[in-house]
Formats: structure tokens, sequence, C-alpha cells
């Protein structure tokens, strides 16, 4: 079994870093960056460790969003899987090939890591969630004005 760390990267208007991998059996697939956690470290600076190393990024960790579970044909995956935000708002790849951000609609549009995909699920979800919520406040507005005129 493997532990690991993801980050998944927002900026101020919402969209979330992509990283696509340069080496290994899954080349060429997307991931949030991160990376194995070291024994007796803890997730979040394990995070942190790996962000300075792979992107020299410096991060500010929200939240724990999910853990995903995962059984690759040759090892089990344990994914702990957080909110972030970059500190600086500045990054260097050095050990993926690319980067995008992208919306929260774009996410289906890179080939994920299949471990990856029920995160995308759930930040898809959670995005619809929080427009349905926009949507409802404003009609709440709306019919709040019309009943004081």
């Amino acid at each position: 079994m493997i532990t690991v760390v993801a980050a998944i990267i927002r900026d101020a208007s919402g969209r979330i870093l992509a990283t696509q991998r340069g080496y290994g059996d899954w080349k060429d697939y997307w991931e949030f960056p991160g990376g194995k956690i070291e024994p007796g470290e803890q997730p979040e600076d394990a995070l942190r460790r790996e962000l300075r190393e792979e992107m020299d990024a410096q991060i500010v960790i929200d939240r724990l969003l999910q853990t995903v579970d995962y059984d690759y044909p040759t090892f089990h995956i344990t994914l702990h899987c957080y909110l972030c935000r970059l500190a600086d708002e500045r990054f260097v790849l050095k050990e993926h090939e690319a980067a995008r951000w992208l919306t929260p609609e774009e996410l289906s549009s890179v080939q994920w890591l299949p471990a990856d995909q029920s995160v995308i699920a759930q930040l898809q979800n959670l995005h619809i969630s929080k427009k349905c919520c926009t949507f409802a406040a404003s009609i709440e507005n709306i019919m709040h004005y019309e009943n004081e005129s």
C-alpha cells in the first residue's frame, strides 16, 4: 500500500491546477500535484514538502476534501486530497510535462489518473451545488424585493 497526498490548487477565479505526468507507466496522464508521505511525516507536511520539491511552490492548505482508496493493477493507493491555494501564485514545473488551469466544467477535458477520477466528480458536484445555492439565493432576494415593493 502506498499513502500519498495531493493538492487541489484553486485560484481566485475557482480554476483548478492540473499537472501532466512526465514519467512512468502513467506518463501523459493528468493528476493533482503531490506525492508519497515519508515515514513519521504528517500529511500536511508531506504536501508542503512535495509541492516545494515538484513545483518550487509555497501553498496554503485550506482543508481535506476527501480520501480515496484505489486498487491499481500492481498496487493499492490511499490518496489524501487537500483543497489548497498558492501562497504567491508562482510555481515552476520540475517533474511534470505541463500544467493547466481548468474550470470545474473543463476538468473532464484531460485524461486523469484513475484514482483522481472520483475527486473530479466531487469537485464538479461541489461546483454545481455552489451554483444552485447562488441561484436559489438570487431568487430569494428577488422575491424578497418584490414583496417589499
